[in-house]
């Protein structure tokens, strides 16, 4: 027990311990019914090896210390639910309800595609509505459901070009990456066998299209190109782009986690994109974070569709939809399961809400960081001029004066309710600060956050030290990040008893 733990605080909530310290022997929450086997049954059946007379260290408490311990720790957790999530790349926009009321539907919520294909043709029809979908979206001609997040459609993108290569008789050696293109993708083409050479932007912050030509060589099996980048900036030249590498044998590769800019306006498809993932929880609302659940489709070209992760989805005579594992030329598969279905059914529900209206979405993301980038410049230094698309990167170059970062000024946005914006990313701009309001935040919103922002650079100005102590308002201040990361403590340990004596 922690000897200096007190529940009373000036907080709004009490304070609360961890449920094992709240633990008294005896108590419980619930009554199990009686063992209907008998026990020397079960011993015989089950084995001595497979049977517990009890679980050591669980807590003992009551329903109701249940209940209000987890209920209570409900109430610190910020969510996209109270307020806005203006980090930058994530995409961090609100799950609708009819996502969750579509996804527990009777005959839904208890399927799965994994049935005998006999009981399966319902989540089968579901499933090749989202990829048609999802194809005419993107503007690509085949596409796998089954990654379950966009570094692992990275991964089987890079997969799929390298199957393709290898069957015209060379894998190549190298991948191109733009230092504005998100920090997955270097670690995705290690890991599929290639070499990393980076490209370095342009002073505009858009790729050197004129180097690149010099950089596609017979070597370079595909480009990484995120568009819009993680600057927020679109690359006009994308098709140009596409053609230098085309000329050369190697192939375009789109990471898609910036979709939300493009969603009902333009296709990477009719760009020369020969392969691309998306995330579902980023452009098509599903739930984002905890480790899960994700996916993180991929869209191709027609020439690496033999390619596709089995089992594939294929519709036979009569409409008859079945799960495909004959596939002489995949790359195997990427995942046990067949995609995350859950997950799936809500990416539909929110596509179909939507319908045509899903280009006014991408609008609105786009309106609202431009609108926040044009109320807050002057106020914090924008390292590149050209259009924001669905996020904007502003740096904190004006604040370093008085001693304040990027660091600083989000954990002093805390003390105003919002969440943090993504600190110190992309790496190619020193400070940086990256936001993205989505298109899920009004105009009040919007301002609310630009009230907050601006009312910290006054205060980095007039009183730095306030800033650099932030939080204020919070259960805890100001962690020790660094001694975090080296030295976490990963779990509880219960403290050892303390003997008469030592009492």
């Amino acid at each position: 027990m922690n000897e200096h733990f007190k529940k009373a605080s000036q907080h709004v909530s009490q304070n609360e311990r961890l449920i094992f310290e709240t633990s008294s022997p005896g108590k419980r929450a619930f009554d199990l019914p009686p063992l209907d086997v008998p026990a020397a049954d079960a011993a015989k059946l089950l084995g001595r090896h497979h049977r517990r007379e009890g679980v050591s260290d669980f807590p003992e408490v009551s329903e109701i210390e249940v209940l209000r311990h987890f209920t209570r720790l409900s109430t610190w957790n910020y969510a996209i639910d109270l307020g806005m999530y203006p980090l930058g790349s994530c995409t961090m926009k609100y799950n609708p309800r009819v996502n969750e009321f579509v996804a527990r539907l009777d005959g839904i919520a208890t399927e799965h595609p994994y049935q005998p294909q006999e009981l399966s043709q319902g989540c089968l029809k579901i499933i090749k509505l989202l990829e048609d979908c999802l194809l005419e979206i993107t503007g690509m001609d085949s596409i796998t459901l089954q990654p379950a997040a966009g570094a692992q459609g990275e991964l089987t993108g890079l997969l799929l070009i390298r199957a393709y290569l290898e069957k015209q008789g060379n894998p190549r050696k190298k991948v191109l990456i733009p230092d504005s293109a998100h920090g997955t993708n270097p670690a995705t083409a290690v890991i599929a066998g290639y070499q990393v050479e980076n490209i370095k932007s342009e002073s505009h912050g858009q790729i050197d299209v004129e180097k690149l030509r010099d950089l596609v060589t017979e070597d370079v099996a595909a480009l990484m190109i995120t568009n819009p980048s993680t600057l927020g900036i679109f690359e006009p030249r994308i098709a140009e782009i596409a053609d230098i590498l085309h000329r050369k044998g190697a192939l375009l590769y789109m990471d898609g986690a910036n979709m939300n800019a493009l969603t009902g306006i333009t296709r990477p498809g009719d760009m020369g994109v020969d392969v691309m993932h998306l995330n579902l929880h980023k452009t098509f609302s599903t739930p984002h974070g905890g480790g899960g659940p994700g996916a993180g489709p991929v869209a191709m070209k027609k020439i690496l569709e033999p390619f596709r992760p089995t089992p594939v989805l294929i519709e036979k005579d009569g409409g008859r939809l079945l799960l495909d594992a004959n596939r002489p030329e995949s790359i195997g598969r990427v995942k046990a399961f067949a995609g995350n279905f859950g997950v799936l059914v809500r990416a539909l529900a929110y596509i179909l809400a939507y319908g045509p209206g899903i280009r006014q979405a991408t609008e609105d993301a786009v309106l609202n960081a431009t609108y926040i980038r044009k109320n807050l410049e002057g106020v914090f230094e924008l390292p590149y001029s050209l259009p924001s698309m669905h996020e904007v990167v502003f740096s904190d170059a004006r604040q370093k004066q008085n001693g304040v970062n990027t660091m600083d000024i989000a954990k002093r946005l805390i003390d105003y309710g919002f969440h943090p914006y993504t600190t110190a990313f992309p790496l190619i701009v020193a400070g940086a600060m990256m936001i993205e309001p989505t298109e899920s935040e009004s105009k009040e919103e919007c301002d609310l956050f630009i009230d907050a922002m601006k009312s910290i650079a006054h205060e980095a100005a007039t009183n730095p030290q306030l800033v650099k102590t932030a939080p204020h308002t919070t259960r805890v201040g100001r962690l020790d990040e660094v001694g975090a990361a080296r030295k976490p403590i990963l779990r509880w340990k219960q403290a050892p008893a303390r003997s008469e004596a030592a009492d």
